[in-house]
């Protein structure tokens, strides 16, 4: 079960970064339609079940939200956000987010009334790439690919927030 979510909020995000890429015309999608859009499409193809598709658009959207907010507020770079060597995220993901980045950015804005929401990530929940603070005693942990949020190694906390600084 761990490891269909991981893979789902992969394939996901391609087909978020997809339909952005591919929508043509007088309409511009949101990150919103495209989340949907994503969502609905893993469930009418059996790859999950309505609520698991709804969860993991909700990590996606989470991640991406806090992402762009770290480069609108701190005038960062997405490397920045990530707290590690970027060499270290595959190329085609690191291609994916940075442009979800620079679209969720563009949107953040309409995101905001879900920001109280959005800030805390929760062990069993999925996460992409990026650092986390344990909410409890500060250890910091690493994701450098998508992937479950354990508990905190150190105190075993199971809230976490992304750095502030």
């Amino acid at each position: 079960m761990e490891n269909k979510l991981i893979k789902a909020y992969e394939r996901m995000r391609e087909r978020v970064h997809e339909f952005l890429q591919n929508t043509s015309g007088d309409i511009v999608p949101t990150l919103q339609d495209a989340l949907e859009s994503a969502k609905e499409q893993a469930v009418h193809l059996g790859e999950l079940t309505k609520d698991e598709a709804e969860r993991v658009k909700d990590y996606l959207q989470r991640d991406l939200h806090d992402a762009a907010e770290y480069v609108e507020q701190q005038r960062g770079e997405l490397a920045d956000w990530l707290r590690f060597d970027v060499q270290l995220v595959e190329e085609r993901i690191w291609d994916s987010l940075s442009k979800l980045v620079d679209q969720t950015t563009v949107e953040l804005a309409q995101l905001r009334e879900r920001a109280n929401l959005l800030g805390e990530w929760h062990t069993g929940e999925i996460t992409g790439p990026g650092t986390l603070v344990c909410t409890k005693c500060g250890e910091v942990l690493h994701f450098h690919k998508t992937g479950h949020i354990p508990p905190c190694p150190k105190c075993h906390g199971t809230v976490f927030k992304r750095p502030s600084d």
